[in-house]
């Protein structure tokens, strides 16, 4: 894990519960730092036009369903940017809509990602943003298959969730509850139906579990539950994905239709 990455984030969501949910995933993950929890678009720009140069985000998190109109949403983002000219923003949305993809792409953000598919790997696609032009999840390549957009179909495919062979559901619903809802044991185990000393044999056999099958260099002032929290979040190895689907079958590979289409946008 790169520990000197300290991203600033704004949060742009109309969604109460689902701001709050960010707001805490993003929170337990020291690469980001949330300066604000905004509900409209006017809040936003009123809190930006009142900080200093140094203070601005690096990342504005944006609520797509917060504007009606393909129009309005590519307005929205040429706001933002027109204020914070070098922001990394990232469209969530909550449907798989290859058309505001792209109007997202042409207004200048960095990824359109479907809130269903990112979860409480959003750090992980935040981070991932950083490397690529453009970042989408699987269901929107799927949406930009419909029309087909080479644009977006070609998009950076955020990884998905890393897995732990091993992982049992019931250790799972355990490490989910007490590391990532921050549940007490005994809660913990009203929730599960078993006793608290169950929930914490179920999490220390998590956190073994976690521990090896991850070579991650973690600072070390970083302690066992927030390193749980940095596993149970991870994204999977880019390089490791790509050797997958190398070693799949050529008729599961995905293609693109128009393999000799280039990226249209200008090299940055």
């Amino acid at each position: 894990m790169n520990s000197k990455i300290n991203l600033k984030v704004l949060i742009l969501d109309q969604d109460f519960y689902a701001l709050e949910s960010l707001n805490s995933y993003l929170a337990w993950d020291r690469r980001t730092r949330v300066i604000a929890l905004t509900y409209t678009l006017d809040e936003a720009v009123a809190y930006l036009k009142g900080l200093a140069v140094a203070e601005l985000p690096d990342v504005i998190l944006l609520d797509s369903e917060l504007f009606k109109t393909t129009a309005a949403l590519s307005a929205g983002l040429a706001k933002l940017r027109s204020l914070v000219a070098h922001v990394m923003i990232l469209c969530l949305g909550r449907s798989a809509d290859g058309e505001r993809a792209a109007a997202a792409f042409d207004a200048g953000a960095r990824g359109y990602l479907l809130r269903n598919e990112v979860k409480i790997q959003i750090v992980g696609a935040i981070v991932y943003a950083l490397e690529h032009k453009f970042i989408i999840t699987p269901g929107i390549r799927e949406a930009a298959s419909t029309h087909f957009d080479v644009r977006i179909f070609n998009a950076a495919v955020v990884p998905s969730e890393r897995e732990y062979p091993g992982l049992t559901d019931r250790v799972r619903q355990a490490l989910w509850l007490c590391v990532i809802e921050g549940l007490p044991a005994h809660l913990a185990a009203d929730e599960m139906g078993v006793s608290p000393h169950t929930v914490r044999s179920y999490i220390k056999e998590g956190y073994r579990i976690l521990e090896s099958y991850d070579d991650t260099a973690y600072p070390e002032d970083m302690g066992p539950l927030e390193r749980a929290f940095m596993r149970f979040t991870a994204l999977e190895d880019p390089d490791d994905a790509a050797q997958k689907a190398a070693s799949e079958p050529p008729d599961q590979q995905n293609h693109s239709d128009h393999p000799d289409q280039k990226d249209p946008r200008p090299e940055e």
